[in-house]
């Protein structure tokens, strides 16, 4: 690895650390009693994906299953969401948001939103596409092959 490549990796690294642990603090104060930053990750996820599973949740958030049963549980037990069994096979369990768990959702997101939206007022529109496209570029490498070249 060449110095150029070890100075972006540092960079990468140094920003990366700032920015998560700030917006994660700031999420975390305004989500206050309604939701975990963790279980914020769940809900969202839950709702972006039809017949959602506590294993595709596992796996998208690169975390062993019983964390993911452990906040499920508590989601559940919250009235958040629900779990339902496939009729053909009785195993699949689909978790989904409840009517209430919806309205959480929504108002947490919208908290969220507030919390970003006025650092992306310091850029033009051009520049936040290709960062927010180069980010979901580096998501994409990451869940498909490690960054290996194929």
């Amino acid at each position: 690895m060449n110095d150029k490549a070890k100075q972006w990796i540092d960079r990468y690294v140094d920003v990366y650390l700032l920015v998560t642990r700030r917006i994660n603090a700031q999420i975390r104060e305004h989500l206050g009693e309604d939701l975990t930053h963790d279980q914020f990750q769940v809900v969202r996820l839950i709702n972006s994906i039809d017949h959602c599973t506590s294993s595709h949740l596992a796996e998208t958030l690169a975390v062993g299953k019983s964390s993911i049963t452990a906040i499920v549980n508590r989601l559940v037990d919250a009235g958040i969401i629900d779990r339902t069994r496939d009729e053909a096979d009785r195993r699949l369990v689909y978790l989904s948001l409840t009517e209430y768990g919806n309205s959480i959702f929504e108002s947490a997101q919208e908290q969220v939103r507030e919390i970003i939206s006025p650092y992306l007022q310091h850029f033009e529109e051009k520049d936040i596409e290709m960062f927010i496209s180069m980010f979901e570029k580096l998501g994409q490498l990451m869940f498909e092959s490690g960054g290996r070249k194929n």
